[in-house]
């Protein structure tokens, strides 16, 4: 009689960390593109996760914030600025404050990350984060990226990953890439996955569907709530940063970023495949 065959079982896919995160000699380069709604909330997001890392004898995060537009009325509440900042460029009102309640000295830039400053400017970064709000902008980061996967060689700042964050009026993503693949350990106990696709690869039909959402400047606060809700973008950050802190305190990631649908208050994993 033959013996019964083993079902051989499925090992879990995870995505280990590049430990040049985790154990690095000096602080993490980290781009930060858009300082709007969900950018600013980031940015004080990433301020704490420096603060906790040094803490902890890690060197920390060094964070560029790039954003060419300037402070309005209507971004008031629902983003992190005062009426004493208007009419200031967001990247250096947000840059100033948070340089002086953390003792950072983290940048500023007033331009728009795009080829044509890439192409002057060594713009990479370990980490980008993108918080833009149109889908022409994420794709041109992606392109932006897509050209650091073929560059080889260590150097401080060579980019390992894009965290792009995504929301309309109530719902929203975060989803977190390799730029290129990242060399994993062989494990027995689990299934290594080296590459995690763009956003703009996975997701693109999703992200052109949305190209005809009303992008018009808001006239005022009403204005503005009316197209998104207060706390859309807060809720976002804090659940990106979370990931974020996964990355450098567990080194090891059974998700790569989430789905969120703040008027149910539902999120959904995106699972590491």
């Amino acid at each position: 009689m033959s013996k019964p065959k083993k079902i051989k079982q499925q090992l879990t896919a995870v995505h280990i960390v590049e430990k040049e995160l985790l154990q690095p000699y000096n602080p993490i380069l980290i781009n930060l593109i858009g300082a709007g709604g969900t950018g600013s909330q980031m940015l004080t997001a990433l301020a704490r996760i420096n603060q906790a890392l040094i803490a902890l004898n890690h060197p920390g995060l060094m964070v560029h914030l790039f954003d060419d537009d300037k402070v309005e009325r209507p971004n008031l509440a629902r983003q992190l600025f005062t009426t004493a900042e208007l009419g200031l460029y967001k990247s250096v009102a947000l840059i100033n404050r948070v340089n002086r309640f953390f003792g950072t000295n983290w940048k500023a830039e007033t331009e728009r990350y795009d080829r044509n400053y890439c192409a002057i400017n060594r713009a990479f970064a370990t980490i980008t984060i993108s918080c833009v709000d149109t889908v022409d902008a994420r794709f041109e980061i992606a392109g932006i990226l897509d050209t650091y996967k073929i560059q080889s060689g260590n150097y401080r700042g060579r980019p390992l990953y894009w965290m792009d964050f995504g929301n309309s009026k109530d719902t929203g993503q975060v989803v977190l890439s390799t730029i290129g693949k990242i060399p994993q350990p062989t494990s027995k106990k689990y299934q290594p996955i080296e590459n995690l696709p763009f956003v703009t690869e996975e997701f693109k039909e999703l992200l052109i569907q949305s190209e005809n959402t009303d992008n018009t400047p808001s006239c005022s606060l009403a204005d503005a709530l009316a197209k998104q809700d207060l706390f859309i973008n807060s809720t976002l950050a804090n659940l990106g940063a979370s990931l974020l802190w996964q990355v450098f305190r567990e080194g090891i990631l059974f998700n790569r970023g989430f789905f969120l649908n703040l008027k149910d208050f539902r999120t959904q994993p995106l699972k590491v495949a």
